[in-house]
């Protein structure tokens, strides 16, 4: 998969994420329905090598840029009880190897939230390269994964009848990047 990776026009270089044109996104459990959510301030960059599976990924999210689209919800999220702005406002994922899966590839990487650092995966698709209409070139992957948020101190809830709990602990976050060549 390596030789057909390379044949798409990935070339060695650095690749800032466009915010404009990326999305990171969020699907957490609420009673019986599911929250959505984004983060509107997020910046990184890709660094390709030779070899695909030798690159890296590095990201940093603004923890108070989260949208739910429902402001009441979005100021208890900006609060002590889920991110602490005031400790630690970021969240970052610095990748620690890439490696073919099937169709597609896994990101292992560190995210980091509230100060707490955790080994996730990602299971990734590389959408391709090409040159916008500005003749800059860009790269495009889209990625998934699913984290405990207890893991990260994110362990805010309210205990309901029947021993269940208003807010689940098991997060999906997806990612459609967008990143132009530096």
């Amino acid at each position: 998969m390596t030789q057909e990776l390379e044949a798409t026009g990935l070339v060695a270089g650095t690749w800032t994420i466009d915010p404009v044109h990326s999305e990171i996104s969020f699907t957490v459990r609420h009673l019986m329905s599911k929250v959505r959510g984004s983060f509107a301030d997020f910046a990184g960059e890709i660094i390709t090598t030779e070899n695909p599976l030798e690159s890296s990924i590095n990201v940093t999210i603004k923890s108070a840029s989260i949208s739910t689209n429902n402001e009441q919800r979005d100021a208890h999220l900006r609060s002590a009880d889920f991110f602490h702005p005031e400790n630690g406002g970021e969240l970052t994922f610095a990748s620690t190897g890439i490696s073919e899966s099937g169709d597609g590839y896994v990101i292992a990487g560190d995210l980091t939230i509230n100060g707490v650092t955790r080994p996730v995966e990602l299971a990734a698709e590389f959408l391709g390269v090409a040159t916008d209409a500005y003749g800059s070139l860009r790269v495009g992957a889209e990625a998934t994964t699913e984290i405990s948020r207890k893991d990260f101190n994110v362990d805010f809830n309210v205990p309901l009848e029947g021993g269940k709990l208003l807010i689940g602990d098991k997060i999906s976050i997806s990612l459609a990047v967008e990143a132009v060549q530096a």
